[in-house]
């Protein structure tokens, strides 16, 4: 049994990365993206949070969370999100009532400060790059790089050659 525990602060800011069962490419199909998109609308309506960036590959997915000044449940979040995506994209259980979807658990790192959430902004929005799925970080259209840029967050050239900063780090 793993010693690993969470740390919930409210009002917090957290990078998360959640993986698919296996490392499924369950994302490499739009309609799924949309069920994944509607699912955090959802729960964004139920229980608000503010996400300054995502992400979503084939397998995996890295977003940013600002959470309410006196809440620090993003569990409970991500367990409702989990829930309605796995409802539609997995619809059948095993016998043990699980859905093939998602990993179990999730990995969450909590922003420190500004240059940790740039770098955590950097590599999110790198990583399509750094995967291979796309030339540059405007290219891919799982990703909210497009809505940073227009916020004067990032130059759209940003991220189309080696970002040496960035490329060797592993958040996954």
């Amino acid at each position: 049994m793993s010693d690993y525990r969470r740390v919930y602060i409210p009002g917090g800011t957290y990078f998360f990365t959640l993986v698919t069962w296996n490392r499924q490419p369950l994302f490499d199909n739009a309609d799924h993206v949309a069920v994944l998109r509607d699912a955090i609308r959802h729960v964004r309506q139920q229980r608000p949070f503010v996400m300054d960036a995502i992400v979503v590959l084939p397998d995996h997915l890295h977003t940013i969370w600002r959470l309410p000044e006196n809440d620090a449940d993003y569990s409970g979040r991500w367990r409702e999100i989990k829930k309605r995506v796995s409802r539609i994209i997995a619809p059948a259980s095993d016998a043990q009532g699980e859905r093939k979807c998602w990993q179990r658990r999730f990995w969450e790192h909590q922003i420190v400060d500004e240059t940790d959430w740039r770098l955590h902004m950097d590599y999110i929005h790198y990583n399509p790059v750094k995967h291979g799925f796309a030339a540059s970080p405007g290219d891919w259209s799982y990703s909210s790089f497009l809505k940073c840029v227009e916020r004067g967050w990032y130059d759209m050239k940003w991220g189309a050659g080696i970002m040496p900063h960035i490329e060797k780090l592993n958040f996954e």
